[in-house]
């Protein structure tokens, strides 16, 4: 791929300091590390698959053209855990879909379909790019029946093409702008999924990308957090503190705010027999956060045992769902 400069946000560096993120039920220090139980399942994510028509020099799951570690869940494989929600009874209002670029998945149109067709908020993460617009008339119908159940994610790094090129390749801009505004005149709901880079505040970037939706025609509250969703920088070989469970008094935060007590995501593993439900969208790879291959199965507590479980949640206080 192809960059137009160096990327604003960090990129990734080598692993973790030795010693640390470790043992799940200590951290370094020998201090009780901090746990996470599933309050409620209110989001459940489908990872489609690890691959994508590009590779983002900062994308947390490594997705790209080649990588596959994570294949394509199909049809009856969401099939299969919408079921379970409802054969458990539970109370899950939102259903997302992500990726790697959910559009390259052949059973894409069919798999939010059925989510649609369960009565829940559904939320489709893409780039907008060509995987999403070679779908056309048919995805054209599907948003005219989906119409506010629906939601596009779109990923806009940030409010300069210069920043969202140098991230994604040159041309992307044009591309994901294409995108959205063809989702626009088909009267679809949008969101997008930016980032700030670090000399700017939130409040600078919310008002820059205010003024771009606006001189684009973009029907997107750029002050609203589920319209405009800023995501925190994520490096994993940075040196993020581990989080203890004194932390929660220390940093006035409560394990309830956290993803992982509120979401799960199913994933199929290249070379797996099956699905399975991993603690949130973050650790896909990580097999420590594999929890069970069913929703009941999975709805046990997490070890805060990873980089992004701090960088991300308790210190950056994001949330991938609505």
């Amino acid at each position: 791929m192809t960059q137009t400069a160096l990327s604003p946000f960090a990129t990734h560096r080598g692993p973790a300091t030795a010693g640390r993120f470790v043992d799940p039920r200590v951290t370094a220090d020998g201090s009780p590390r901090a746990h996470v139980g599933l309050r409620v399942l209110e989001t459940l994510w489908f990872n489609t698959g690890s691959l994508c028509n590009i590779a983002c020099l900062n994308c947390y799951i490594e997705s790209s053209p080649t990588n596959d570690a994570l294949v394509y869940l199909t049809a009856g494989d969401v099939a299969a855990y919408l079921a379970e929600i409802e054969r458990l009874d539970l109370p899950t209002r939102e259903i997302g879909f992500t990726g790697g670029e959910p559009f390259m998945n052949p059973d894409i149109l069919v798999m939010l379909d059925q989510a649609l067709a369960s009565g829940r908020q559904v939320l489709v993460l893409t780039n907008a790019m060509r995987p999403m617009m070679r779908w056309g008339e048919r995805l054209a119908v599907l948003i005219a029946r989906g119409g506010s159940q629906l939601t596009f994610r779109v990923s806009l790094d940030h409010h300069s093409q210069a920043a969202h090129d140098a991230e994604r390749g040159a041309g992307a801009w044009d591309k994901a702008w294409a995108g959205l505004a063809w989702l626009n005149e088909q009267g679809a709901r949008i969101a997008i999924a930016g980032r700030r880079i670090a000399d700017e505040t939130e409040d600078d970037a919310r008002a820059a990308f205010a003024t771009l939706f606006h001189a684009r025609g973009l029907k997107v509250d750029a002050a609203h957090p589920g319209e405009l969703v800023l995501f925190p920088e994520m490096e994993p070989g940075a040196e993020v503190p581990e989080i203890t469970e004194a932390c929660w008094g220390i940093l006035n935060r409560s394990p309830g705010e956290m993803m992982c007590a509120t979401s799960r995501m199913v994933v199929r593993r290249r070379g797996a027999p099956g699905p399975a439900v991993v603690a949130c969208t973050l650790t896909p790879y990580d097999t420590q956060f594999e929890l069970s291959t069913t929703l009941a199965g999975a709805a046990v507590p997490v070890s805060l045992n990873h980089p992004f479980c701090a960088q991300f949640c308790v210190l950056g206080g994001a949330s991938c769902s609505a």
